[in-house]
């Protein structure tokens, strides 16, 4: 039984995989109990009633037949299942609890549906047959709730993980990592850790999981041929996203819109909103029982394929596009606390939707064996296209040029900048001003001289005029 200060600490943590937070008992008892029936589907979880969307506590009273109701809805659950429910006092308010195991004889059945726990939400699903065929699909066991023993979170987390984790999260810097992990569901129930838990905040989980890794390959041409660039990145499945996303953004063409006074904007070849979803969708879904493959992201000159090992899950097959799943629940519960997903199954219209907005094509989808995401480029003169760095130079409005400019004017009169003086002269975001300053060292303009951490960026030709 939790006590005050453990139900603070789940308010303060906000709604998740295994919290769910309600005003109060809603008018049709069962909506409570498809939750319930959602959280023993999945790892067990609490449903907080007197607390409302933002973690204010409002109060609540329940009588002797709504508690009443509950548990006699709770009873139609099949298997069994016993749940707790009890009140906790914070302050001169009421909070109650219905504390929901993880079952132990899935699936449970209310009403003749299956409900499931996605991310912060339930789902539900027809059929027992559906059910079992999820199950099979994920080995019976998810990957990501497997015990990890080799992982100890207070020794081999990566610190600046959690530090990510707690400001993408909204999280009190008052409330402990201990209470945080804990209400993560992070460990098993004899408190090992699990493998989500390494694979999101370890330092290197590709260690114990070599196949949990990023590989971005450019390709000249459009077929698998000449290979300009290979790169496989690893670490933390949050610090895959963020590497990827700048690989990309190292490929892509950019141009900027000026209108007025006011900031640039920058428009992309792509919109960068396809590549987020679609990674966060193969780091979350992707098949790790499958040990002999890895994420890939490919581009060429007409288009970016970003794929996963696994396929479709059966039940999601039948309603692809508006029906979500995943193979890994926790993994996906702690991107979704990151807010790096709006909202569960919305993922492929928002795709759709940034490509027709950007008067390009639809993604083409592949859901045999691997995922494939395909988004089209745009057809780009051959002219124009650098082969030693993958870009495409930019002559909309040579935009990138100028900025190259400025940096190539600025170190032309005070070379040994580093990165973070060079961000701040031409007024741009530090992750901006590497990408920038990447170009210009793959077209072989400026050097790094000196000791990483005292040295600073010089003209490479030094006869360089302004």
């Amino acid at each position: 039984m939790l006590n005050t200060e453990n139900i603070q600490s789940l308010i303060d943590s906000g709604e998740g995989y295994n919290v769910e937070f309600k005003v109060r008992v809603p008018s049709k008892v069962r909506e409570l109990t498809e939750e319930i029936c959602a959280f023993a589907n999945a790892n067990g979880g609490y449903l907080l009633i007197g607390v409302d969307d933002s973690g204010q506590v409002v109060d609540t009273n329940l009588e002797n037949d709504k508690r009443s109701a509950i548990q006699g809805s709770i009873s139609e659950i099949s298997p069994a299942l016993h749940c707790e429910l009890y009140s906790i006092n914070i302050g001169d308010k009421t909070v109650w609890v219905i504390d929901v195991p993880s079952g132990k004889d899935k699936p449970y059945i209310f009403s003749g549906s299956i409900y499931v726990r996605e991310g912060a939400n339930s789902q539900k699903l027809r059929t027992a047959e559906e059910m079992r065929s999820f199950f099979q699909e994920c080995n019976k066991i998810f990957f990501d709730h497997i015990p990890c023993h080799w992982f100890n979170i207070y020794t081999d987390a990566d610190e600046q993980m959690i530090k990510s984790f707690r400001t993408e999260a909204k999280l009190s810097s008052s409330t402990p990592d201990k209470q945080i992990f804990e209400n993560l569901e992070l460990f098993t129930e004899s408190g090992t850790a699990k493998n989500g838990a390494a694979m999101f905040f370890g330092k290197q989980p590709e260690r114990k999981f070599p196949h949990a890794v990023t590989r971005c390959v450019l390709f000249k041409g459009t077929n698998k041929v000449y290979i300009i660039d290979d790169k496989t990145f690893g670490g933390s499945l949050y610090q895959q996203y963020l590497q990827a996303m700048s690989w990309l953004e190292s490929k892509l063409q950019v141009a900027y819109k000026i209108e007025g006074a006011g900031p640039r904007e920058e428009i992309w070849e792509i919109p960068l909103t396809v590549f987020k979803e679609a990674i966060i969708n193969a780091l979350s879904h992707r098949d790790y029982y499958e040990q002999g493959a890895s994420i890939m992201i490919e581009m060429f000159d007409d288009r970016v394929e970003i794929s996963n090992p696994g396929g479709l899950l059966p039940v999601v097959a039948k309603d692809f596009g508006h029906k979500s799943m995943t193979r890994n629940p926790l993994i996906f519960g702690l991107f979704t606390r990151m807010h790096l997903v709006e909202r569960v199954a919305s993922g492929i219209p928002r795709m759709q939707e940034a490509m027709r907005e950007a008067n390009l094509p639809e993604p083409e989808f592949h859901t045999e064996g691997m995922f494939t995401a395909v988004f089209k480029r745009k057809i780009t003169n051959s002219a124009n296209y650098d082969t030693v760095n993958g870009r495409v130079n930019d002559i909309v409005n040579d935009t990138i040029n100028e900025n190259e400019q400025a940096i190539l004017n600025l170190l032309a009169t005070t070379p040994d900048l580093n990165a973070s003086e060079i961000s701040k002269h031409i007024n741009k975001s530090l992750r901006t001003t590497m990408r920038y300053i990447k170009v210009l060292q793959d077209k072989n303009l400026i050097e790094f001289r000196g000791a990483p951490k005292t040295g600073g960026y010089f003209l490479k030709n030094e006869t360089y005029e302004i």
